[in-house]
Order: C-alpha cells, then structure tokens, then sequence
C-alpha cells in the first residue's frame, strides 16, 4: 500500500465523529418516521393507496435528482474551503448554491406538474394506483422547489458542522408536518378530507417553516444574510469546482436511480400486492440504512475538512474506522428486523400473501443492506477528497446489467417474483460496494486530494478567481 504524506506542525482538531453523527441520526430518524406515518395513513385508505403514495414518493425522489447536479458538491466545496481557512470563498459558494436551488427545484417542479402521467405509466403504474398517483404527485411540485432550498442551506450548516442547528429545524418542520398530515388527509372538523393530496399541502407547510428557520440561522450563526440576487443569479465561478463534484455525483444518483426504477416497473407487472409488500418492506429499511447514511454524511463533511488542511493520513484512517463501524451496526440492525419481520409488518396489513413474503425479504435485507454501507459511507468518502467520477464510471455497468437487468431476469422472465428482484439488488450493492472500498483502500483518491487542496491553495492565494 503507497505511504501517505503526514503534515506536520499544527494539525487542525476534529471534532468526534459520534457529536455529528447522532444529531444526523436523529434528524433522518424523524423524516423516517413521516415517511411511515404517510405510508400507514395511505395504506388505510388501500394498498392502491398506499402503492400510489410509494410510486410518487419514487419519482419525486428521481426528480430530486435534477437538483443533485449541484447539490452533491455544494457541501464538499464548502468544507474544503473552509479546512483551507478560506472563509470567503466558502460563503460565496452558499451563495451560489440558493439559486441553483431556484433553477433546478423549479425544472424538477415543472417536470412533476407537465409529466405525472407519463411518468408513472412507464412504471407500469396498475390502473387504480395511476388514479390516485398522479394528482398527488403534481401536488408535490411546489415542494420540490422548497426542498431544494433547505437542502441547500441545511447542507451549508452542516458543512460548518452546525448538525444541531439543522437537527433543530428539522424537528420543528417535522413536527409541523405531522400536526398537520393526519387532518389533512382524513378530515377534521370543518376541514374535509383530501385524501394523498392533504399530505402534499402539509409537506408544502412544512417546508414553508423550515425556510423560514434556516434564514434565521443563516443569519444567527454563519453571519449569512442572502440578497434577491443570490436566489436567482447564476455564479459561474463557484459552480465551477460544485459541478466538478456534483455533474459525476448526480449521475452515479441518476443511474441508480433509474435502474431502481427499471426494477419497480418490473414489480408493477407483478400487481398491486407485490408493490405493496415492497412499499411497506422498503419503509422498514429505510431505518437499517439511516446510521450507514449518518456516518456516509457526516465522514463527507469531515473528510471534506481534512482535504482542505491536508490531512490526508487522517482522513485515510477515520474511512476505514467508520466503515467498520456502519457495517458492524448495519448488521445487527438488519438481523434484528428480520426476526421481528412478521410483526413489524402486521402494523401494515394482515394480508397472509404479504406477511409472507414481506418477511422473507427481511431477511434478504440482511445481505442487500451490510453491502449498501460500504456505497454510502466510501462514496461519501471519495466525493470530499474529489474523486467524484470513480463511483459513477465504476457503478454505472453493475446498475444497469445487476440492478435493473437482474430484477427483470429474476423477477419476472425467471419468475423468482420479488425474492429475485431483491437478490439483485444485493448483488448489485456488494459488486459496487466492494469496488469503492478497493479503490479507498489502494489510495485512488489521493491525487485528486491533492489537486483540490492546490486549487483551494491557489485561490487562497489570488492566483484564481
């Protein structure tokens, strides 16, 4: 293994990794919990339902990704600047960030109101799901453009490593949602029941509150005050190093995503009950991945850091610690919900189809999520050090021939039904996953660690605009 360069003299201290993980746990804990809270609410009304809700909240997540073209690499930008002691810099990147919130938010906004239909027809969206999917989906536009915004500027407070400011706002947003979901959705008083759109108009609430929050803390702790300009004026030369990031880390997103969406097609042509037992299985995982997703963001922000001051031994070690860390409680969670499999999802349905089957991709969960860790913690890794096109060049064949191919070969030619779809989702993960950690472990990154600490250096100095 290549000896990495030690800097000497005056080390920048890190904070401990366990202070920012646990106020991220936390905070993707209760979007978690909002998630289950929607779900369980829209399977009460049906499975057609509650498909329909899973369905939306899949494109919505897939038009996200528009946003992601900068998003990726505003947070990496940023701590590089700011483990360089080029505060400056850092804020103009924030800057620049809230108006590609503006553009990007409102072209996914867009696509959400023109292209509900199409969109969820090429899932193979069943004819009573298509029904009620598509106006709640187009209810959702408005919180896309939202949600870009206080993606932006959540990912520039966590970048100043201030995650319980964000924990906070993201408590009172949550908590604002939730109040308001539950009367929205089934009626309360005077309020008449709008079914999955209620559920729309409280995440626009909501993210109408966390905007507000994020201003004021913008304000209070980083000494940000953003003009009109900034919400709509394109920076190119701060985009320029966030699209460096970003371009590569949305489309390694984007093909994820896509392929993921290839295997839920496929599951539409199993029915509306195969949909539903992946919908309320999904949710359940979701709470295995959060801790390997906390550590992966909170190791970007850190590594982020060191690559600014150049502490590249450093950054090397806390990756290796922090990966055996996700993957040791990755697997105890994982083995934990699979033996309460039944019961967990008995909170769903009582459906005996679903049970059964929900709980034998519990315990396929256990070998799809221990994979999944190395791809959310080693990703987030290579991303702050720069090396941001690896994971999308490395990834892209598996997600497209393991990922989608796999899950139509599997699942439907084959006839393995959902317990095929899910074996290739493991075996796209651990293929993915072990090629990132290969490259970390050989030192790949460090090159582009380099180049990026020069260039910051540079730019410290003048020597660049």
């Amino acid at each position: 293994m290549k000896s990495l360069p030690v800097k000497t003299g005056n080390l920048k201290p890190q904070p401990a990794i366990a202070t920012l993980v646990l106020p991220l746990f936390i905070e993707l804990s209760l979007g978690l919990v909002v998630g289950m809270v929607g779900t369980a609410l829209a399977a009460r009304m049906s499975d057609a339902a509650g498909g329909a809700f899973a369905l939306s909240h899949h494109v919505f997540g897939l038009l996200f990704m528009v946003f992601r073209l900068v998003g990726a690499g505003v947070s990496v930008v940023i701590t590089q600047n700011l483990g360089a002691g080029h505060r400056p810099e850092a804020d103009r990147v924030a800057r620049a960030a809230l108006a590609s919130g503006t553009w990007m938010g409102g072209l996914a906004a867009m696509l959400a109101l023109l292209c509900a239909r199409p969109m969820l027809k090429m899932l193979n969206a069943p004819a009573d799901v298509l029904l009620l999917a598509a106006p709640f989906l187009q209810s959702l536009a408005l919180a896309l453009v939202l949600d870009a915004w206080n993606a932006c500027m959540a990912g520039v407070m966590r970048a100043h490593l201030r995650n319980r400011d964000t924990l906070a706002v993201m408590i009172v947003m949550h908590a604002t949602h939730l109040a308001l979901a539950w009367p929205l959705m089934t009626g309360w008083g005077p309020l008449s029941a709008l079914g999955l759109p209620g559920f729309a108009v409280a995440v626009v609430i909501s993210r109408l509150v966390g905007m507000a929050l994020h201003l004021y803390l913008w304000r209070l702790r980083l000494g940000l005050r953003p003009q009109w300009t900034d919400w709509w004026r394109v920076r190119w030369i701060q985009l320029k190093p966030v699209l460096h990031i970003g371009l590569p880390g949305a489309a390694e997103n984007l093909s994820w995503e896509a392929a993921f969406m290839v295997s839920v097609a496929a599951v539409g042509l199993m029915g509306t009950q195969a949909l539903a037992t992946q919908t309320y299985v999904l949710q359940f995982n979701m709470w295995i991945l959060i801790s390997a997703v906390a550590i992966g963001i909170t190791v970007e922000m850190v590594v982020g850091h060191m690559v600014g001051a150049r502490q590249f031994r450093q950054a090397h070690d806390l990756v290796r610690k922090a990966q055996k860390i996700g993957f040791a409680v990755t697997l105890v969670v994982a083995c934990v919900q699979a033996l309460l499999g039944t019961w967990l999802l008995g909170l769903f349905t009582q459906d005996p189809a679903i049970l059964r089957v929900g709980s034998q991709l519990m315990w396929l969960s256990v070998l799809l999520e221990t994979g999944r860790t190395f791809n959310l913690i080693v990703i987030s890794a290579l991303r702050a050090t720069g090396d941001a096109r690896y994971p999308f060049y490395a990834g892209a064949g598996s997600m497209a021939v393991v990922l989608a191919g796999g899950s139509w070969l599997l699942g439907v030619h084959w006839g393995w039904g959902l317990m095929g779809v899910w074996l290739a989702y493991a075996a796209d993960e651990w293929i993915r996953g072990l090629l990132m950690w290969r490259r970390w472990l050989t030192q790949g990154w460090v090159p582009h660690a380099r180049a990026a600490h020069a260039r910051m250096r540079r730019q410290k100095l003048g020597l660049i605009g």
